[in-house]
């Protein structure tokens, strides 16, 4: 079979952002992943699976109907593997994303529809019944993506270990949209038992695609109406069961922030590590500022170990971060005046001090 479709990603200590937190502040760069984000892991591995488990791998061709990350990643790791991937999406889906998802190798891109249900159900009527090799490729709900985005994991523990840290992390930090990526790190820890203490996760979404925290509030899934939320790719209405289950079982830590620390978290985190990311990766950013870390994990300590899931994410232009920097500049009153951390310096709205 050809290579990987995905990579191991750096995971770097940043000193910015371990300034602003109060405690020493890992970023995983999955946003360098070959699709642009972590779900080159999830995506990839259930392709493989696909390939290595049909009785004819040659006639295989990947049907996915996201138009977002999980689009891309479907073909960009179809492309690796040498097989064909159709990408059906709605009307609605913007220009720059149907742009994305040709250039990086789609067989065809097909519009239909006015919403994400009424594009997949073409996909699977109109297509996948009319393909003897037809695979479907779910965005985040199937046990192959889980063990995919497991890997992440894996790969942290042996980096730390590279750089003579002893133990796992305190903490982890991934943002939940579906539940895919939160099952993967779940899982993963699960695995790492060779780690000397417990890992905390906590668990970030954004108001209006809140699904698990108000799960986990209600002790049973919940469905929200609509998605209201600028971080789209968080905008799963019903959180997968298995991300419930887990996230009950482990304990881990909910949390809801505003759109407004979503898009904050996207252009500092621009100024101070000079990557862009949109704010379904934007959420686990803001965290680090201004002192919202240890509001939700007050046992941290300077030495405390945090890994970012820096999860990416492609649905992101530099025009975009300034609009929202302009929408949301009002969010800066709370800035930490530190001279240290670069990103306070380069406040627009004249907050931090001059420098």
């Amino acid at each position: 079979m050809p290579s990987n479709p995905w990579i191991e990603t750096p995971l770097i200590e940043s000193s910015a952002l371990s300034k602003a937190a109060g405690c020493r502040i890992f970023l995983k760069l999955e946003n360098l992943q070959p699709s642009g984000s972590f779900k080159s892991r999830g995506i990839g591995a259930l392709l493989q699976h696909s390939l290595l488990n049909h009785r004819n791998p040659d006639v295989v061709h990947f049907y996915c109907s996201s138009g977002g990350n999980a689009g891309l990643a479907c073909v960009t790791a179809a492309r690796t593997l040498n097989r064909p991937a159709t990408i059906v999406v709605p009307l609605t889906t913007k220009p720059l994303m149907i742009a994305k998802l040709r250039n990086a190798g789609a067989h065809e891109v097909v519009q239909v529809g006015e919403n994400w249900k009424e594009a997949d159900t073409y996909l699977q009527e109109r297509l996948l019944n009319n393909d003897q090799g037809g695979v479907y490729v779910p965005p985040f709900d199937h046990p192959e993506i889980w063990e995919g985005h497991s890997t992440l994991v894996s790969e942290i523990g042996r980096q730390l270990a590279d750089q003579d840290e002893n133990g796992g992390p305190d903490a982890m930090v991934c943002s939940v949209g579906g539940g895919g990526l939160l099952c993967g790190v779940l899982l993963g820890l699960e695995r790492q038992y060779y780690w000397d203490k417990d890992c905390k996760v906590l668990a970030l979404e954004t108001e209006g695609a809140e699904s698990l925290h108000k799960s986990l509030l209600r002790g049973e899934l919940v469905t929200l109406p609509s998605i209201t939320t600028i971080a789209t790719s968080l905008g799963a209405t019903r959180v997968a069961q298995r991300a419930f289950d887990l996230a009950q079982e482990h304990g881990i830590k909910s949390a809801v922030l505003s759109d407004a620390e979503a898009a904050m978290g996207c252009w500092r985190f621009a100024d101070d590590e000079r990557i862009i990311v949109e704010p379904a990766c934007g959420i686990n950013l803001a965290v680090c500022y201004d002192g919202r870390l240890k509001k939700l994990l007050p046992e941290l300590t300077p030495q405390s170990k945090v890994v970012i899931v820096v999860c990416g994410g492609s649905n992101v232009t530099l025009q975009t971060l300034l609009a929202y920097r302009d929408e949301y500049r009002w969010i800066e009153k709370s800035t930490t005046n530190d001279t240290e951390i670069p990103s306070t310096l380069s406040a627009p709205n004249g907050v931090a001090p001059d420098v």
